[in-house]
């Protein structure tokens, strides 16, 4: 393994039991009156310690919260085959009324998170002060006419469903990192090895359950999401990498201009590209995520 990473602020690890889960916390700071707590929440296949690199660029030693979702990292997975996008929504409403029940709080999500924190943040205003969305463009709208392809799909998937490949050493994993994100570090990459997998004894396998990987059955709605982002209350701020990873992925099945449009139904927005950074900004480049966040956040 290669040098590894040393965080200037080190997580407190908590384990709280939301809506029969056991879920993982990272906590960094402590609470201060009348400053709310910031709650970030990570993408697709990741996990809460993926922010340790943001926290420690920040400035301000503010009481931080990363949260493990459900079936990620070191929260228990359901013992379901599958999981529900608005189960994530019901998680975070459970965790805010422990970490900040009588006051709204500084929200940020990436990625998958990004997507949870706006709906969230049109359902519940009131629970938000100030919303960050790091690359959560949401999804194309889906016709009703891909229903029945799409629920085949999901019922062959339940009779195969998805593994998750080991890899023979933390060193494996690191070296997995850096090929997904060649931005990242070598030594940031050793580091988050050791909270992005397990060892088995297969050898080292993701901190994840498998069965993330299904393809949903429930379609993705435009209209139901956008009829939340109308509603966000809260200051928004969105920021993406200067690699376009929308058209990249996507092409022309969700075009920028549609994106665009969503963007612009949310009553309160502020807009950032960071450069030199793709989907996983917050590794790319925490030191300017950091110069954008506490000015926002302030």
């Amino acid at each position: 393994m290669p040098e590894v990473y040393t965080p200037s602020r080190v997580h407190r690890d908590e384990f709280l039991p939301l809506r029969g889960l056991r879920h993982h916390l990272l906590r960094w700071g402590t609470p201060r009156t009348g400053r709310p707590p910031l709650v970030m929440v990570h993408g697709w296949m990741d996990v809460g310690a993926s922010f340790q690199f943001v926290v420690d660029a920040l400035a301000d030693d503010r009481e931080v919260i990363a949260l493990d979702w459900r079936g990620f990292g070191l929260t228990a997975s359901t013992g379901a085959d599958s999981y529900w996008f608005p189960d994530y929504l019901g998680d975070l409403d459970a965790l805010l009324d422990v970490v900040s029940p009588g006051a709204p709080v500084d929200l940020a999500g990436h990625s998958m998170g990004g997507n949870v924190v706006m709906s969230y943040a049109g359902v519940r205003p009131e629970r938000i002060r100030r919303l960050v969305n790091l690359e959560g463009f949401g999804m194309p709208d889906v016709s009703p006419a891909a229903a029945p392809e799409r629920l085949a799909k999901w019922l062959d998937e339940l009779k195969d469903p998805p593994t998750l490949r080991p890899y023979a050493s933390l060193a494996g994993v690191a070296e997995r990192l850096r090929k997904t994100n060649p931005r990242l570090p070598a030594d940031k990459a050793a580091w988050l090895a050791q909270h992005w997998s397990r060892e088995t004894a297969e050898g080292f396998v993701l901190n994840a359950d498998p069965a993330h990987k299904l393809a949903n059955p429930m379609l993705y709605r435009k209209a139901e999401v956008m009829a939340c982002w109308q509603r966000i209350a809260a200051p928004t701020l969105w920021v993406e990498g200067s690699d376009d990873q929308l058209t990249r992925f996507w092409g022309s099945r969700y075009p920028r201009e549609d994106f665009e449009g969503r963007l612009a139904l949310v009553p309160d927005l502020r807009k950032a590209v960071l450069q030199d950074a793709g989907h996983m900004l917050h590794h790319d480049q925490p030191q300017a995520l950091a110069a954008l966040l506490e000015p926002f956040l302030a």
